[in-house]
């Protein structure tokens, strides 16, 4: 099943009875003659976080992933926003994607948004969609736009 392969020794390498019986589809490895390192796909980095013992006053604006446990007085605006159970957020969020599980004083605007049976939100949510789970508490009016990340202005539709 294994044999000496004479790929890695110098000189040309003349062909066997093997190497012709080989189907013209495989293809054959060189060896690696230069040093770079390898080509990998960049993993997509972590979503940061702020910890549940810290206190944040000001505005937090990031094109990545967030993850807040602590207590924001400001608004929030990310790729990703994920408000933990013990975060209190006073201010307006902005995302593509929202999971509330803690507590949000404050506009919602978000493509996607959801309310986890842990969250407490008081303010309006304008989304494009939502998901409400059993024993979350909302309180504040529910509006849904094909474009919430524009300032929550309705979109104004093409003349027909």
């Amino acid at each position: 099943m294994f044999s000496k392969s004479r790929i890695n020794e110098p000189g040309p390498k003349a062909a066997t009875e093997a190497d012709k019986a080989k189907p013209a589809d495989t293809v054959a490895t060189k060896p690696m003659t230069d040093y770079s390192t390898p080509v990998t796909p960049k993993a997509k980095p972590h979503a940061s976080v702020l910890s549940s013992d810290l206190t944040v006053v000001g505005n937090l604006k990031t094109s990545g992933d967030i993850q807040i446990e602590g207590v924001v007085e400001g608004d929030v605006r990310a790729h990703l926003l994920t408000v933990g159970e013990t975060a209190t957020i006073k201010g307006e969020i902005v995302a593509d994607d929202i999971v509330v599980n803690g507590r949000v004083v404050g506009r919602v605007r978000g493509l996607k948004v959801r309310l986890t049976s842990t969250a407490r939100v008081e303010g309006d949510i304008i989304h494009k969609t939502i998901a409400i789970e059993s024993g979350a508490h909302f309180e504040g009016s529910v509006q849904r736009q094909e474009d919430p990340l524009n300032g929550g202005k309705p979109v104004a539709l093409p003349a027909s």
